[in-house]
């Protein structure tokens, strides 16, 4: 059984249908990318997994369960966390202060919150160098950097990475990258939408295509980027 499955969802801003019966699944230890480019339905599929824009029709199930109509808070408590577009630190808070928020709903003990906060400074040697600096005064690439942070306090089984690599200088998304891969090393699953489809392809093992809410073609990552039409509309040759 998959870590996850999507099945045939619409999603829905008022009456306008942003995904017109989206399915996909997640293996345990998978990379999984979505790409497409604007206003494919890439971003509205990862809130209807995380509860913040739920479907209308269509099910969610992650590990067994129906998350389906789960409220977001109740989703982070059974494994899911996402690091959402634009980043959303608290700018007012340090980054201590917004790492500890994503622990925020954890019932273990503070040890083992403080270990993987110990974690978090491992992955991100920067964010313990501003520990205590307020995050509004970072750059775009550290914010990030200390989004994907804060969803990881969650301690989640699947990571939900939403377009990582917008507006971040190209060295840092490199960085961002390499920690990417690590996370999923040391056993998260993610599922990452992106639109620069070059560095999503690279670090994924499949892949699925969205065009106007629909996936229209899904497959192995490395077939995709030797896919003439991926490669003619995502990755510029």
């Amino acid at each position: 059984m998959p870590m996850l499955t999507v099945d045939g969802i619409e999603t829905y801003y008022g009456n306008i249908k942003a995904l017109k019966g989206i399915s996909l699944t997640v293996d345990e230890g998978e990379i999984v990318t979505l790409i497409g480019s604007n206003g494919a339905g890439k971003s509205t599929t990862l809130r209807s997994i995380s509860g913040l824009n739920p479907p209308r029709k269509g099910q969610i199930v992650f590990e067994g369960k129906d998350i389906t109509t789960r409220p977001a808070q109740e989703i982070v408590t059974l494994g899911i966390s996402q690091s959402p577009e634009g980043r959303h630190c608290f700018a007012r808070m340090t980054v201590r202060e917004n790492l500890d928020l994503g622990a925020y709903l954890r019932k273990d003990s503070k040890a083992d919150i403080s270990g993987d906060m110990d974690q978090i400074f491992d992955l991100f040697p920067r964010l313990k160098e501003r520990e205590k600096q307020k995050a509004g005064t970072m750059s775009g690439g550290e914010q990030q950097m200390l989004a994907i942070g804060r969803a990881m306090m969650a301690r989640p089984r699947l990571l939900l990475l939403d377009e990582p690599s917008m507006g971040i200088a190209p060295i840092l998304v490199e960085k961002i990258y390499e920690t990417v891969v690590e996370i999923n090393k040391q056993g998260t699953t993610i599922l990452l939408v992106e639109q620069n489809a070059n560095y999503a392809l690279g670090v994924s093992n499949r892949g699925y295509v969205l065009e106007t809410g629909a996936v229209v073609l899904t497959d192995e990552s490395s077939k995709l980027r030797t896919n003439p039409d991926v490669q003619k509309a995502y990755l510029g040759t």
